[in-house]
């Protein structure tokens, strides 16, 4: 329901500029908000919000996009030995908020050594807490002896998984989450794992660079399938059938500014990968 006062968004105000109209920096649009509207819109669209100190809010779609396709999930051997150990316990959408503030505690460290302070900021936090309480934004969480030590979150629509941040407070903690985690989206048809940006972590499970305009096509395709609502539950893979509700529009209580496509803009300082 809609605050009293407040105009309910409209498709043109949620309008963003083709992905592949983005500057030399991979940035498509500055300003808006980050109402859950404007977020499915986004990333339907192969689009991310990421914000720089100093600047209005940017939205970026970058080329090359790094992803990677969750059949083709390489799990070193050592780290497989750790996952059958059992060392750790993995759950999803247990504990989102925290996996949350702990992602945007991860001191990020900039070219020059310094602490870059993080992208998580406290919009951005309430923002993704807002889109997990409507069922599309998701954690896993790592557990050893009743403790979170390890975790990630991200978005998911149609058959792609659009991962944000992880943090560790445990040796390959937030790896074994992640491995659980994209075998478990294999297993439910959800196959594009949008990784955004390079990371040694990614690179290490077999992400790897795709041209823009490959990936908007295959996130076109992805997009075709009904959204997995959540709460998810790790070893649902008997249930892939069932219980899996499609959303085509989120409702809003907040209003939506439009923003503005950009054809250059000077690089923001200290542009680094997501965590």
């Amino acid at each position: 329901m809609a605050h009293p006062g407040r105009r309910r968004p409209t498709p043109a105000a949620l309008f963003f500029p083709p992905a592949h109209t983005a500057s030399a920096d991979g940035i498509v649009a500055v300003g808006g908000d980050l109402s859950p509207e404007r977020l499915v819109a986004a990333y339907g669209q192969g689009i991310f919000p990421w914000p720089h100190p100093g600047w209005p809010l940017l939205w970026f779609s970058p080329d090359p996009r790094y992803v990677l396709s969750a059949d083709a999930l390489h799990v070193p051997r050592r780290l497989e030995r750790t996952i059958r150990s059992r060392r750790f316990t993995v759950t999803f959408d247990t504990a989102f908020d925290d996996v949350v503030d702990a992602c945007a505690s991860v001191p990020r460290v900039g070219e020059d050594g310094a602490d870059d302070g993080t992208w998580i900021t406290p919009a951005m936090a309430r923002a993704y807490k807002r889109l997990h309480a409507l069922g599309m934004a998701h954690s896993a969480e790592a557990w050893r002896d009743g403790r979170l030590v390890g975790g990630l979150y991200g978005v998911s629509l149609g058959g792609m998984f659009a991962g944000e941040s992880m943090f560790t407070r445990a040796s390959d903690a937030s790896k074994v989450a992640f491995v659980t985690l994209v075998r478990q989206l294999a297993a439910w048809g959800i196959r594009l794992v949008d990784v955004q940006v390079e990371t040694p972590h990614v690179v290490r499970f077999g992400a790897a660079p795709w041209p823009r305009d490959v990936f908007l096509a295959r996130l076109a395709e992805a997009m075709r399938q009904p959204t997995r609502l959540g709460p998810w539950r790790v070893d649902e893979v008997d249930e892939v059938g069932d219980g899996v509700d499609s959303v085509d529009s989120v409702d809003s209580v907040d209003s939506v500014d439009s923003v503005d496509s950009v054809d250059s803009v000077d690089e923001p300082d200290d542009v680094h990968g997501q965590g």
